[in-house]
Parts: C-alpha cells; sequence; structure tokens
C-alpha cells in the first residue's frame, strides 16, 4: 500500500484568486507536508472564462483544455473554498461548471474528490461545503467520505501563506491520508484487475 501512496499525484483547487489566500496557503501548506508521500500540483483558476455555452466546444477555450486535463491526469482532486454568502466562491463553481462538460462523462466522473473550507468565522465555511459536495455528486466525482474540514478563524490559523495552526493542520492531513487510501486501493484493484485480464503475465 505504501508504495501506491508514493506515487499518487493530486490536483489542488483553491476557490480564492486573492494573493494572500488563505484557501491557497493551506493547500501549499499540504503540498509541502505531503511531498514524501504524494505530489500535490496547485492548478490557478485566474485564467478560467466565465461559462459560456457558445465557447463550450472541442473542449472550450485552451485555458479549459489546460484544467480539464490537469484534472485527468490527477489521481484525485483537493478542492479548498472560502464562503461566499452561504456557498461557494463564484471562481470555483465557474471551474467546477467547465470541468463539468461534458455532462456525466467529465474528468470530474468517478473522481476521488476532497473537499476542505475555510472561514474567518467560526463556521469554518460549512454552508460552502455542502454545495461544493452537492455540485461533485451532480458530476459524478467520487466524494471521500471523511468528517467535514472546516477550517474556522482561518485568519488567525494562517501566517506568512502557511497554516501554522497544528490541530487544523493535522485534521486536514486526516482527511488527506482518507483521500490517499481510497486511491491506493483503486490502484491497486485496477492492478489486480489488468493481471486477472492478462492471466498473471507482465504485460510491458
Amino acid at each position: 500500500m505504501s508504495s501506491a501512496i508514493a506515487s499518487i499525484r493530486l490536483l489542488g483547487l483553491s476557490g480564492s484568486l486573492r494573493r494572500a489566500s488563505h484557501c491557497t496557503a493551506i493547500l501549499r501548506t499540504l503540498a509541502v507536508t505531503l511531498s514524501d508521500r504524494a505530489r500535490l500540483d496547485l492548478f490557478d483558476l485566474a485564467a478560467i472564462p466565465l461559462y459560456n455555452q457558445d465557447l463550450d466546444a472541442d473542449g472550450g477555450p485552451d485555458s479549459v483544455r489546460t484544467l480539464k486535463a490537469a484534472i485527468a491526469a490527477a489521481d484525485g482532486v483537493v478542492l479548498v473554498s472560502p464562503e461566499f454568502n452561504y456557498g461557494m466562491s463564484g471562481v470555483l463553481k465557474n471551474a467546477l461548471d467547465w470541468a463539468s462538460r461534458p455532462a456525466y462523462t467529465s474528468v470530474f466522473k468517478n473522481k476521488p474528490s476532497l473537499v476542505i473550507t475555510a472561514s474567518p468565522a467560526f463556521t469554518g465555511g460549512v454552508r460552502a461545503q455542502a454545495q461544493i459536495i452537492e455540485t461533485l455528486v451532480a458530476m459524478l466525482a467520487h466524494v471521500v467520505a471523511t468528517p467535514q474540514v472546516v477550517v474556522a478563524a482561518v485568519h488567525e490559523k494562517v501566517a506568512e501563506g502557511r497554516l501554522v495552526d497544528d490541530a487544523a493542520l493535522r485534521f486536514a492531513l486526516g482527511a488527506v491520508d482518507a483521500l490517499l487510501r481510497d486511491i491506493a486501493l483503486r490502484k491497486l484493484a485496477a492492478l489486480r484487475s489488468s493481471e486477472h485480464d492478462t492471466g498473471g503475465a507482465f504485460v510491458p
């Protein structure tokens, strides 16, 4: 199982475009902390245009095709969003709308996904988290079942671009570990299925 986890590639999507984004800081901290177990790359959503069905042909604009390719190449996705007006950020919703195409066969179909929210409020963005999960389920993504990771009072837990609160980081890492285990089990199942299909022979 450990070797399967070590080869895992994750993609991080931050729902905030701020230079000093707390959500991006959480993702960057996870990337550094996980570096010996998995690779976590961040994708900048700033270049993703507003969704327009008129442009939704041949995979969409170049930036959207790049986003879809990054999601497809990843073994799993970690989404971190602030809460805006009881919901996810428009930045993240817009990116998910693009990534959800074509309907029911998008790059998110069956993709292991983990949702984290952060807010200065004591609720930690939990209402946004519910909305994100609902959207992912509609896209047929595989949302990993873990206790909800919400980072309350995030402005007190992030400093110099890093999540510095040990308890919050440990809790988030516990959820990421569940994601990694889920992905590793899927990799092992796919490997065993491949071996069964080839009669156990190694096919280079």
